[in-house]
Formats: structure tokens, C-alpha cells, sequence
């Protein structure tokens, strides 16, 4: 299997000397030698970096509560299709499953997941695919910080907006160069400071766009870290949303080490498809009960602390775990995006 860094130089050379860094970068993470598609550690506990569902069950036991709910508002079909894209090992869905909700018996879970090693790791009683159905889904399409990942283009204002290539120095070295786009983009401002910076993620809203009209009744949810308004983010140093993650921690630039790192940005809402329904991820998670949830895990350990069992362990990390889902320094803070179809 090549690496990703040889992945990138033979697509630079057959590009004639550059590629868009949105080719660069599915290329790090998606190409044969890609960080997610060789089984990159994310979400995953001693991975790369920890995502709600990793937290434990309780992310995953607020969502099925409004799964129910969703569920009954179709009328309580006899198939209710959610689909996980980006399932990585299948963390969210075996929460889910364990949550027992209501609609089990119509439950059609759909785990989406490019890499092989991580699909290999999807509990029993989904459906575990590395492409998404073509059926039309009646349900739910769900995501967690999978956005930020999808490769974007880079602009950089260098007296007018250029946009960022990858090329190769004789020693092996990517840099950056930069070419005058065709048109810029209509979401980026005017002018903008020497050096200014910011993502245009056509990926993104164009998964958005297919996830709807695959939809023939339910919603789209997702979770990821945003920012409202791309000229504010152009003002913004680069490096607080143009970010780099291995081992638990931020890694190096994102042209050192293709493939051995996540490479990731904050999400745009304005360039996403409208009629999206916005909130932090707390309050989504107060919305749907997590403060109920955590009562009743620490009414349980109350009960059963004497003597306590397996479920009495896990209802009384339920106070902890609500701790960091709704902090709003941290995972809190996330932004919950629906679409209602």
C-alpha cells in the first residue's frame, strides 16, 4: 500500500507541479495510505482525540431518547432508517443500542464507515457499510464531527484572494503555493489583513445537499465545532481553525506528515445549505433530557452503592460524563445543526 506522502507526490507530478489543498488533504486522510481510511485512532480511548461518544454511553443514550420521539413524530414506522456516517468503531451506535429505546423493533441502524479496520469493530445489529445506502431514508442521518474533516480549499489574501496549492521541493518538502482562483467566492469579504486566511468548504455543503435529498421524511443531525461567518474567521488566526490532531494532543503543521494525522477546521455555517436549525451542543443534550438521565443514574447509585453492580458503576458515571458533554469550554460549546425534511 503507497503512503500518503507518496500518494500526494505522484498526484502533484501528475498535475504538472501542484494540487488544490482540498486534493492534499483528502489525499492525508482518505487516500489508500489516508489517516481514516489506514484505521486512524479517532474517537477512540488512547486515540488521536476523544469525541462525545467516546465520553460513555450517556451522549448516546440523550440521542436515543430523541430518536423516540422522532420516531413517533413519522407516525412510528415499521422501518426507522439512522444512518451514522463517519461511524469510526461504532462507539455511538452500540450506546444507542444499549439505551434500549422505544423504537428498537423498527430500528434500521446504518453504521457508515470508510475504514475497513474500523468497521470490523461494529457491534452486532447494524447494518455496516463504507458507502451510504441509496435507498431513501425515512429517519434520521446522523453525524459527529465529520464536517470539519471533509477536505475544503484554502484562500489566502495576498493583496487580492489567492488560492493555496500543494507543491514538492526537489528534497521531498510540500509547500504551499499560491495561484489566482478563476472566481473567488462570493462568501469571502472584500479585503481582508496581508497573510488573512479561510476555508471554503464546497465539500461540506455538498454532503449536506445529498444527505437531503436522500431524505424522504425525517432529518439530518449533526455535531461538530462552527463558526458563523467566514469573513470573521479570515480575521481569525489561522492555527486556532486550521488544526492538526495526533495522540490526544495538537499535532504538527499540516504539511508535515500526511496520513499520520487528522486534519481539521471549523465548520462554516454560512456556507452550508440553508433552513439548518442551530444550538450548542448543551443545550441539545438539556433539551433532550440529560439532566433527567443524570438524576436517575444517581438515584440508582444511591439505591445500590452498598452492593453496587455493573449498571450501578455505569448509571453513577453519568454526573461525570454530563460534565464534559455539556461544558461549554469544551465539547459544550459544539454546535448542533438540524435539517427537517
Amino acid at each position: 500500500m503507497p503512503s500518503a506522502a507518496d500518494e500526494i507526490s505522484a498526484a502533484i507530478a501528475a498535475a504538472g507541479g501542484a494540487i488544490p489543498f482540498s486534493e492534499y488533504m483528502r489525499l492525508a486522510l482518505y487516500g489508500e495510505g489516508g489517516f481514516y481510511t489506514t484505521g486512524g485512532r479517532a474517537g477512540r480511548r488512547g486515540g488521536d482525540f476523544i469525541t462525545s461518544p467516546e465520553v460513555g454511553p450517556l451522549f448516546g443514550t440523550v440521542i436515543a431518547r430523541a430518536l423516540d420521539v422522532w420516531w413517533k413524530e413519522l407516525g412510528s414506522p415499521s422501518q426507522f432508517d439512522v444512518v451514522e456516517c463517519g461511524a469510526g468503531p461504532g462507539t455511538l451506535a452500540r450506546s444507542i443500542l444499549a439505551a434500549q429505546p422505544e423504537c428498537a423493533d423498527a430500528l434500521h441502524y446504518v453504521a457508515v464507515e470508510i475504514s475497513t479496520s474500523q468497521r470490523a469493530l461494529h457491534p452486532q445489529g447494524v447494518e455496516s457499510r463504507e458507502t451510504m445506502p441509496d435507498e431513501p431514508i425515512t429517519g434520521v442521518i446522523l453525524a459527529n464531527e465529520l464536517l470539519d474533516n471533509l477536505p475544503f480549499r484554502l484562500f489566502v489574501f495576498d493583496g487580492s484572494w489567492m488560492e493555496a496549492f500543494v507543491s514538492q521541493t526537489a528534497g521531498g518538502q510540500f509547500v504551499e503555493v499560491l495561484r489566482k482562483p478563476d472566481v473567488v467566492p462570493s462568501c469571502l469579504p472584500l479585503t481582508a489583513p496581508l497573510g488573512s486566511r479561510a476555508p471554503i468548504q464546497d465539500a461540506a455543503a455538498s454532503w449536506v445537499r445529498d444527505c437531503l435529498t436522500k431524505i424522504s421524511n425525517g432529518r439530518l443531525l449533526l455535531f461538530d465545532y462552527c463558526s458563523t461567518s467566514t469573513p470573521d474567521i479570515s480575521l481569525t488566526p489561522w492555527r486556532e481553525w486550521l488544526r492538526t490532531y495526533r495522540d490526544q494532543g495538537r499535532g504538527t503543521h499540516y504539511l508535515s506528515d500526511p496520513g499520520s494525522q487528522d486534519i481539521t477546521t471549523q465548520v462554516m455555517l454560512d456556507q452550508l445549505p440553508s433552513g439548518v436549525i442551530t444550538s450548542t451542543q448543551a443545550d441539545f443534550l438539556t433539551q433532550w433530557g440529560i439532566d433527567d438521565l443524570v438524576r436517575e443514574g444517581s438515584d440508582y447509585w444511591e439505591s445500590m452503592k452498598n452492593a453496587p453492580d455493573v449498571a450501578a458503576m455505569k448509571m453513577r458515571s453519568r454526573s461525570i460524563e454530563a460534565k464534559s458533554l455539556i461544558d461549554q469550554t469544551g465539547l459544550g460549546a459544539f454546535t448542533a445543526l438540524s435539517w427537517q425534511r
